[in-house]
């Protein structure tokens, strides 16, 4: 090759394992679909199980304590849970100018704790050319916070504009980047980084998008489950020996279920955020054709966490939605109120409306695995993950079952364009790599890998080999082997107790090495500082007070 690959990194928010098409789900991704019928699939690819610490943790490969970013973007004080991309990460963009490249980035940023005001933990100064996007995790998707250029505030151009999307505005965005590079530097390679807010709540959608998936769902959570799982069979994804994981047990069979026209319209209204999102990724291949880039660009396609069973209650403020938070408006661009919550009365979709899908459907999208975003079990951490590269990618439609997660994207990145990770940054020391290139799984299968490690709000895993150890804080750790039971279904711990305390002595070492402070502790640290819990983590921390 006689140029360094671009690369573009597409990373979607709070999506399932199985929601697009080809990974067994109902929502139309015929661009997704294209990537990975002309790419890989990897079936067993991790993220860190939260929108925050994935971020962080994807950028530097490094493990998300380290980063500064240890739950989210919230200052709790101690060093590796300040809420700031620290300076003892190096990003992917600052790495890659050794190599020549141009970094441009569209869509949420999430990894700093000051929305208002630049910092050296925002995009422009951690080694991107250009930026457009979210500084915040949430938003409207008609009228987000904290809309940003540069480091100048633009919301003004969606406040001004009745036609304004989010999702669409980073796909435009992204797409006109390529073209500008392709026009004013031609001779350098890039790296796009593209971070899509869809799925996340609240459920906001185009209704000819929506229209798309009416009786798309009909059937219910239940049968949908059986039918992503034969699929996922018969695509060569999973083991035919695992079986689905039963139905969440505080949710409803779908015979049973109330409101049936509203939850139907709630995964209508999701699958229509995929779909958006989509439509745009393919505007994004249309410029790397047209510009002539597309045979050498490694195009990664990825999530941040599992789906999503946060419900948006009845009882949630205003004041906490958009003061305490800002991740909302209390009105619309015409001055209509707002209306927060899940009230089955209400259908989502429109910019009036803030609501989220429930946990019987991220039960669906998490299909066949066990429990959701927040947690380490495999429904909070397994993703999708496709990778495109014409000219460095021989095999195609091929499946990888090279386990693999976060830190190994920018360990493969380097490595595809021979960049060396720096031992200093702009003279400050930088931690060591905590990822490993993947690059060997593009031509075949890897037999073993480096043992992996998790932690978030004190759920945690530990993977050696076909072996995971994993603890939904504050219960007893749990023992699984994933090449016969990765639906975690049959917990070994009491038959492998020395497995079990050898395993959890390699966690308890990696957990202080990196900086990880226990949940009590956190707990403790929200009691002292006075701060009550959003009300996604509610019922986390009630749990962990009953434990």
């Amino acid at each position: 090759m006689s140029k360094k690959p671009n690369i573009v990194l597409i990373l979607n928010d709070d999506m399932g394992y199985s929601d697009i098409g080809c990974y067994g789900g109902e929502v139309q991704t015929p661009n997704l679909d294209r990537l990975a019928a002309a790419g890989l699939r990897f079936s067993q690819f991790y993220n860190t199980a939260r929108c925050s610490p994935s971020r962080a943790s994807l950028l530097t490969g490094l493990h998300p304590h380290q980063t500064g970013i240890g739950i989210l973007t919230y200052d709790f004080g101690p060093e590796g849970y300040a809420g700031n991309l620290n300076h003892r990460c190096v990003t992917i963009p600052e790495a890659l100018k050794a190599s020549g490249y141009r970094a441009y980035m569209s869509g949420k940023w999430h990894v700093a704790g000051n929305l208002t005001e630049p910092t050296d933990a925002w995009p422009m100064q951690r080694g991107f050319d250009a930026f457009f996007g979210t500084i915040i995790g949430a938003g409207s998707f008609y009228d987000p916070n904290t809309l940003t250029r540069g480091n100048d505030n633009v919301e003004q151009e969606a406040s001004a504009d009745e036609s304004w999307f989010y999702t669409d505005a980073i796909s435009d965005d992204a797409a006109a980047a390529i073209r500008r590079h392709a026009k004013e530097h031609a001779d350098a390679p890039f790296f796009q980084y593209v971070a899509y807010t869809a799925p996340h709540w609240p459920l906001h959608a185009h209704e000819e998008d929506i229209a798309k998936y009416k009786g798309r769902f009909d059937a219910g959570w239940d049968a949908l489950r059986e039918q992503r799982l034969q699929k996922l069979v018969d695509s060569g994804l999973l083991r035919d020996i695992w079986r689905l994981t039963d139905r969440d047990p505080t949710q409803p069979a779908w015979t049973l279920a109330e409101h049936k026209a509203w939850l139907l319209r709630c995964m209508e209204v999701y699958a229509a955020q995929i779909d958006r999102m989509d439509q745009g990724i393919g505007r994004i291949l249309q410029a790397l054709e047209e510009t002539g880039q597309l045979d050498n660009t490694l195009v990664i396609f990825l999530a941040d966490n599992g789906a999503c069973a946060e419900d948006i209650p009845e009882h949630v403020t205003v004041d906490e939605l958009v003061n305490k938070l800002r991740i909302a408006k209390a009105t619309t661009r015409s001055g209509e109120p707002v209306h927060f919550g899940n009230n089955p009365e209400l259908m989502p979709g429109p910019e009036n409306t803030y609501q989220s899908y429930g946990t019987a459907w991220a039960n669906l999208s998490n299909a066949p695995f066990r429990l959701y975003k927040h947690w380490i079990h495999e429904g909070g951490i397994s993703t999708p993950l496709i990778m495109h590269w014409p000219q460095g990618i021989a095999q195609r439609g091929e499946v990888r079952h090279t386990p693999g997660y976060l830190p190994d994207i920018m360990a493969t990145i380097l490595d595809v364009t021979a960049t060396p990770y720096p031992v200093k940054y702009q003279g400050r020391d930088i931690e060591p790599l905590e990822g490993h290139s993947l690059r060997q799984a593009f031509v075949q299968d890897v037999p073993e890998r480096p043992t992996m490690f998790w932690e978030h709000e004190g759920n945690a895993a530990v993977r050696i080999g076909n072996w995971k150890l994993v603890r939904k804080y504050p219960q007893e750790w749990e023992l699984y082997d994933m090449e016969a039971d990765r639906t975690e279904l049959n917990d070994l711990a009491a038959q492998h107790p020395e497995r079990v305390a050898d395993m959890k002595a390699q966690y308890d070492a990696w957990a202080e090495r990196c900086g990880v402070i226990p949940r009590e502790k956190i707990l403790q640290l929200m009691k002292d500082q006075k701060t009550p819990p959003a009300f996604w983590e509610e019922e986390i921390v009630e749990d962990a007070r009953k434990g």
